[in-house]
């Protein structure tokens, strides 16, 4: 199963604290507007993002159709048949992408311990 790029989004408290902070860790800005309060940051392949009160927790992320560099793939899975297969294998969707549409979409679920999943389709 291709799950496309991942990275780590992080709920903070204060962004340009984190910012400063992953900064000193190696981490540069690839995208996003702090001014929005949300930053994608980059060392070399690891991405986080970095979202100041846009959400509860700390979320995984799975963007398919993009690589590392938020470049779209030639192939990759689309978001509602990687849906179908996980339905198939009994997860439960928190959200769910409409199976009728094409396009960007995503859905949520849960791991065990009630880490959030996020896979994202931006095409």
């Amino acid at each position: 199963m291709k799950l496309g790029a991942f990275s780590v989004s992080l709920n903070v408290k204060d962004i340009q604290l984190s910012k400063s902070f992953y900064e000193k860790l190696g981490f540069q800005v690839f995208g996003g507007d702090i001014t929005q309060n949300w930053l994608i940051m980059k060392n070399e392949n690891c991405i986080i993002g970095l979202f100041q009160s846009m959400f509860e927790k700390n979320i995984l992320t799975f963007n398919p159709g993009w690589n590392e560099n938020a470049e779209n793939l030639e192939s990759f899975t689309d978001i509602r048949e990687l849906q179908k297969q996980l339905k198939e294998k009994g997860i439960t969707m928190l959200a769910e992408a409409d199976e009728s549409t094409e396009g960007p979409a995503f859905f949520t679920i849960e791991d065990p311990d009630g880490n959030q999943i996020l896979v994202d389709q931006h095409r």
